[in-house]
């Protein structure tokens, strides 16, 4: 039985489940020993704050992609966006491998933290939020992401005079995009704050600021369906962001997903698959492979 205190370490996990998949060449994750920092330049309650996502904008012609919906690589985007906040934004994550075992992807609160933002704005706890949010594809490119998407994402922040930014990935891929454009951010004299699930994978980039929820994957906004939860999140993120002195700056949310740690050994275990479970998931994947390069060519 995992320990209630022991994250899930996804780069080993997805490591075995390729490797288990007939794919022998190791994924090399994004390692850096220096990290950029940028202290905030004013007080919180007078920033502009920009919300980074790894979510989709629903297209109803993609399929399939609302709560429960089995893994869409129709669906992934290829270059980064930024979309007006007006409204309610339908930003879904059918494109990436949330932990769909444990949590159905059914309230975008719990990935997409929009409306905490706005009630913080009403609070008078930030100045204001961007005019619009900006998404970073997924992608296992890290020269896709240093070269293309993290400057794209640096340009739409500049263009809405952002001072500072919140950023939530979803997927394991989706934390190292997060990681690597949250450095660049900073690098350019962007203050952020990561909101995430997997530990490993963030801290192993290394970034500036990170809190970390113990949750399963697609829910670095707080559980789904429970408004505390998710204020507390964002509350304790806005905290993280103008309170660290120094980068790597991790911070552990003491909310906790259930009494049973149990949930935790499910992710990518090859332990509990059998060979026909590799083979069918195996198929699938460069199904999906194929999808995604044919979006990615178009």
């Amino acid at each position: 039985m995992p320990s209630e205190d022991t994250s899930i370490p996804y780069m080993a996990r997805t490591r075995e489940y390729y490797r288990a998949l007939g794919y022998d060449e190791p994924y090399r994750w994004a390692h850096f020993a220096d990290v950029p920092f940028t202290p905030l330049r004013k007080p919180l309650k007078e920033c502009r704050v920009g919300l980074v996502t790894t979510a989709a904008l629903y297209d109803p012609v993609l399929g399939d992609q609302g709560p429960g919906a089995a893994y869409n690589a129709a669906a992934k985007f290829h270059r980064a966006y930024a979309h007006a906040i007006e409204g309610n934004p339908d930003v879904r994550i059918s494109h990436v491998t949330y932990d769909r075992t444990h949590t159905t992807a059914g309230d975008p609160n719990s990935w997409f933290p929009l409306a905490q933002l706005r009630r913080a704005v009403a609070e008078g706890r930030i100045g204001s939020v961007a005019p619009r949010f900006y998404g970073a594809p997924t992608t296992r490119s890290q020269r896709s992401t240093l070269e293309q998407d993290a400057p794209d994402i640096l340009a739409f922040l500049r263009a809405d005079e952002v001072d500072v930014a919140v950023l939530v990935p979803n997927c394991p891929i989706c934390h190292q995009t997060i990681s690597l454009t949250a450095r660049h951010l900073e690098c350019a004299g962007i203050p952020t704050v990561i909101m995430g699930c997997a530990k490993d994978i963030v801290e192993h980039a290394g970034v500036p600021r990170f809190l970390f929820s113990d949750f399963p994957l697609g829910n670095a906004a707080g559980k789904p369906h429970n408004a505390a939860s998710q204020a507390a999140t964002l509350d304790l993120a806005l905290h993280v962001l103008e309170s660290a002195s120094a980068p790597r700056t991790t911070v552990q949310s003491p909310q906790r997903w259930s009494d049973d740690p149990s949930w935790k050994r499910d992710f990518d275990n090859v332990e509990a698959m059998r060979p026909g479970d590799l083979a069918r998931l195996r198929a699938e994947h460069e199904q999906h492979r194929a999808i995604a390069r044919a979006g990615r060519d178009r």
